[in-house]
């Protein structure tokens, strides 16, 4: 699966959701040095095309 494009209310939400996954004690999918915040790596697996959130769009 390959980097999609997200639009920048998409992508805000993503990070938000995934931060708050993060800081609640989810699993992190990336390699951490443990001092990187939850915004830090949620942005950092957005980077990467990891976060395991779907977008669903109506199509018109």
């Amino acid at each position: 699966m390959g980097k999609e494009k997200y639009t920048r209310f998409e992508s805000a939400r993503i990070i938000g959701a995934r931060s708050l996954q993060i800081a609640m004690g989810a699993p992190v999918l990336i390699e951490d040095d443990g001092r990187m915040d939850a915004l830090s790596v949620s942005l950092a697996e957005l980077d990467a095309g990891i976060i395991p959130i779907t977008v669903k769009r109506k199509v018109s």
